[in-house]
């Protein structure tokens, strides 16, 4: 290993600095190389939590000068770069701008450490999107960590953010499930069902996967409406949008199937034991079509990959959990389980 992981803190008042405590506790061979971006007295406090909580000496955590220090971290050491402002510890699940604008800072600084090829990857623990909107200025121009990390990328490349497309996947050993829209209104993300917009999923889709399978991935594409409008009976966007660009696709080389009913394709695109599943990604035309079969699934092991980015960047596939933030109950596998997919896009 090389180049470190960056992990960023996620909002301190919610789940994600204890559940960062705990996949170093729990998974330490998963966490060598892992360096956190976030604020040191978080971070402790966390450890502190997780000692408490399984009855054991707290975690050292140690604060690096600078990244390149990230190789002197002994094993069993939480290495913190200090990254953001944060005079006094923030409450547990409460919505602050003070949580909303240190997370936005650590996000920002982790992913120009990845973009200048300082750091291999970058797995982003969970922000609450209220806590962007309250922080104010540019960083409540942002609803999440996915725009966010498409603006950084554009800078970077000298491009306008409409010239760097992304998507997010979300993965499980059983699904993967890739998004046309992301988080905008239902109104408006059926609006965002295009022609152009479903022929890029596709092909961003395609290449993402394409590197990491090694061959051309078995694409199927859900349809809008129920039953895949059923013939134009509930709905034309299948046959005027969604049809001509799974067309347009296929000449194109790519191995794309469907329109089918979406209450059926993520069924048949499922791997489960002793029943592979027909499809390797499932394509969804909006947000909660695809999120709600993989969450389904269970949360534990779904991991969030942004595609079509020049970095690579995982996330657990759940929120800040403000319900439970301070308790020591949450799960840290989701977490692990990002870290674990973040090393294979990475090569490492």
């Amino acid at each position: 290993m090389n180049k470190p992981f960056l992990i960023t803190m996620g909002d301190a008042a919610g789940i994600g600095p204890e559940i960062i405590a705990r996949a170093f506790r729990e998974s330490p061979a998963d966490m060598a190389g892992c360096v956190v971006v976030g604020d040191v007295a978080t971070l402790r406090r966390a450890a502190a939590l997780m000692a408490q909580v399984t009855e054991t000496l707290a975690l050292p955590v140690a604060q690096l000068d600078a990244l390149a220090d990230w190789g002197s971290v002994p094993p069993n050491c939480i290495g913190v770069l200090q990254q953001c402002e944060l005079s006094v510890p923030v409450s547990y699940g409460l919505v602050s701008d003070v949580s909303g604008r240190v997370a936005a800072e650590c996000i920002v600084w982790a992913a120009r450490a990845v973009l200048a090829g300082e750091a291999a990857a970058m797995v982003t623990a969970p922000i609450h999107k209220e806590a962007l909107a309250a922080a104010g200025g540019w960083v409540a121009a942002f609803p999440g960590h996915t725009e966010m990390l498409q603006a950084e990328a554009a800078a970077f490349l000298g491009q306008p953010v409409s010239e760097v497309p992304v998507r997010m996947m979300l993965a499980n050993d059983e699904l993967k499930i890739v998004l046309v829209s992301i988080h905008m209104s239902l109104r408006r993300a059926v609006e965002a069902v295009t022609f152009a917009s479903v022929l890029q999923t596709l092909r961003i889709t395609h290449q993402a996967l394409s590197a990491s399978l090694g061959r051309s991935p078995r694409i199927a594409v859900a349809g809008l409406n129920p039953h895949a409008g059923e013939g134009g009976l509930f709905g034309s966007e299948e046959q005027t949008i969604i049809a001509p660009a799974i067309a347009s696709a296929r000449a194109e080389g790519l191995n794309v199937h469907g329109p089918f009913a979406p209450d059926t394709v993520f069924m048949r695109a499922r791997h489960a034991p002793g029943k592979p599943g027909e499809f390797d990604v499932v394509v969804a035309m909006y947000h909660d079509q695809g999120l709600i079969p993989i969450k389904y699934l269970g949360v534990e092991q779904g991991v969030n990959v942004t595609l079509g980015l020049p970095l690579v960047r995982t996330s657990p596939d759940h929120g800040t959990a403000f319900d439970i933030a301070g308790t020591g109950r949450a799960d840290a596998s989701s977490l692990i389980a990002a870290i674990r997919m973040a090393r294979q896009l990475a090569g490492q």
